[in-house]
């Protein structure tokens, strides 16, 4: 199919923390010319907005109670993805290490997760040239009816060292510790838990530079945007 006349694709990319999601999903949506939305990014949006409001993040039924108040916003140019709360731009202040050790607990919660799953759903649904959707549950839960799905892994070595060079320093150690308890949280989370959905295409991103997984990505979906 010619490039100009490619029909919309939806690309869900799962992973654990440190595979290179972000940057995969981000590089492979302005090369293919698809919107770009990053989940992650509004689990952080919301847990910011719980510990900005003293809201005890230990306190799941708080936490549920004020599910439905922040008013989150993504914007999903892959060139300039975009976050704002209450319209106030919190792109940075949800990258901080506190809100990073409370976004699990947050995001375990039944109440948020349908909150935040709507939204991304209603994102999706009106991309017009289609969509590549990081996160954690996106083919699993979240669009499980995506056109292809992709699941990044990597070792908890090649991780930790990827996220510590991210952290300007952070003690590789500490980082892979601090990785491995953020896994064992998603994956055995009851609602909507980190998953490989049965269907996806699993890619092992520990010996791959970031060109190359770039690159075995944008092949996948120009081979699913051709056959539709």
């Amino acid at each position: 199919m010619e490039n100009g006349a490619a029909q919309p694709v939806i690309v869900a990319i799962d992973g654990p923390s440190g595979t290179g999601k972000s940057s995969t999903s981000k590089a492979v949506a302005s090369q293919l010319g698809l919107s770009y939305l990053d989940t992650g990014a509004q689990y952080r949006a919301i847990t910011w907005w719980m510990v900005n409001n003293g809201i005890d993040t230990d306190d799941p039924s708080a936490i549920a109670a004020a599910a439905g108040k922040p008013d989150i916003v993504s914007g999903t140019d892959p060139s300039n993805p975009t976050i704002t709360v209450d319209g106030a731009d919190v792109a940075a202040p949800i990258r901080t290490q506190e809100v990073t050790s409370k976004v699990s607990a947050v995001s375990a919660v039944a109440e948020v997760r349908a909150r935040i799953t709507e939204l991304q759903r209603s994102i999706a649904a009106t991309a017009e040239q289609g969509i590549v959707v990081e996160g954690r549950d996106i083919g699993t839960t979240v669009l499980p009816d995506a056109d292809l799905k992709i699941f990044l892994t990597a070792s908890p070595e090649a991780r930790a060292a990827r996220r510590s060079g991210e952290l300007k320093g952070a003690d590789v150690n500490a980082t892979r510790e601090a990785l491995i308890k953020r896994d064992a949280a998603d994956s055995t989370r009851k609602t909507s838990p980190l998953a490989k959905a049965d269907d996806a295409v699993e890619v092992d991103t520990t010996e791959l530079t970031l060109a190359q997984v770039i690159e075995c990505v944008v092949t996948l979906v120009e081979e699913k945007r051709a056959a539709k």
